[in-house]
């Protein structure tokens, strides 16, 4: 299976948006030293895709030279209540492999919605992904980050307020986009 019709969307849209806008500001380093890696998870059911995420753990569990994995789910969990749910098992496998504390998840979705919100309210731009995507991360280098980042608290008020000055129609076509190029 070709593999870059999932990923190129994906590395735009980190390009892009998420380090073009600064969103984290913590993301450009590691993908300029090439210790990002994307993952696109074949998975059909919920099932494939825990055992897709166990593997991803362990590589990164060996593997320092891989700092963080994006890992792609373009088969399964298109509906964003289906993925909302499927989380909590995902940091349940976390926690199974006594990984917690290691490694957390962070989550992105096409159809992201944060609780209070409609759903092209622009601050869900800040979460939403081309494909659904979990987001696995070391702690001990993401407590590193927030630990050297002057204000590192004050980094998602600051983008609810940038996106939503952007506005939902630029931030729809800039993630449209991504599937372009």
């Amino acid at each position: 299976m070709n593999h870059e019709p999932y990923i190129a969307p994906v590395r735009q849209w980190v390009e892009q948006l998420v380090i073009g806008y600064n969103l984290c500001p913590f993301a450009k380093r590691e993908l300029v030293r090439d210790r990002v890696r994307f993952f696109v998870s074949q998975a059909q059911d919920e099932e494939q895709l825990l055992v897709d995420l166990e593997n991803e753990l362990t590589l990164l569990s060996a593997d320092e030279g891989i700092e963080t994995t994006l890992l792609i789910t373009p088969q399964v969990l298109q509906d964003f209540f289906d993925f909302n749910q499927f989380l909590g098992r995902a940091d349940q496998r976390v926690a199974q492999l006594k990984l917690k504390g290691v490694f957390q998840l962070a989550s992105f979705h096409p159809d992201y919605q944060f609780g209070g919100t409609e759903l092209e309210d622009a601050e869900n731009y800040s979460n939403k992904s081309p494909y659904p995507v979990l987001h696995l991360l070391r702690e001990a280098s993401l407590d590193e980050a927030i630990e050297n980042y002057p204000d590192a608290e004050s980094i998602p008020e600051r983008n609810i307020e940038q996106l939503k000055l952007m506005g939902s129609d630029r931030l729809r076509r800039l993630l449209e986009d991504c599937f372009s190029r």
